[in-house]
């Protein structure tokens, strides 16, 4: 923050991730995330957790494939069970764990099944 204060702001509403296979990667972000697509044509697919719910996440086509590491990436917590659980539901979903140098947080470090790197904290939300 600046400190000040001019009653403007923007609203976080959607992140886009480039991808290869727009619809698989939303199918597996939705298997993740328990979202839903909400929109699906020739520029991308759209999810989120409801219909018109922000934010949300759009998978748009793009030929090349990624190559270095995420300067932006997902975090998602346990809900319902623990880390170590929702770590292994992910990774039957098709995730992989990857080194990205972390050492030894208390975060796990995975990538979707395009190599795009996310989190899985230990924090569990209900």
């Amino acid at each position: 923050m600046n400190g000040q204060d001019t009653g403007m702001a923007s609203t976080f509403t959607e992140l886009i991730v480039d991808t290869a296979d727009p619809r698989g990667l939303a199918d597996f972000w939705c298997a993740v995330l328990g979202w839903n697509v909400t929109e699906d044509d020739e520029e991308g697919v759209e999810i989120a957790a409801a219909a018109g719910s922000l934010p949300k996440i759009v998978f748009v086509p793009v030929p090349d494939a990624k190559t270095v590491k995420n300067r932006v990436h997902i975090d998602v917590s346990p809900s319902g069970c623990d880390q170590a659980e929702e770590v292994e539901r992910v990774l039957a979903l098709g995730a992989r764990p990857v080194d990205v140098g972390q050492g030894e947080p208390t975060w796990v470090v995975l990538a979707d099944p395009e190599g795009n790197e996310f989190c899985i904290l230990r924090e569990r939300v209900d």
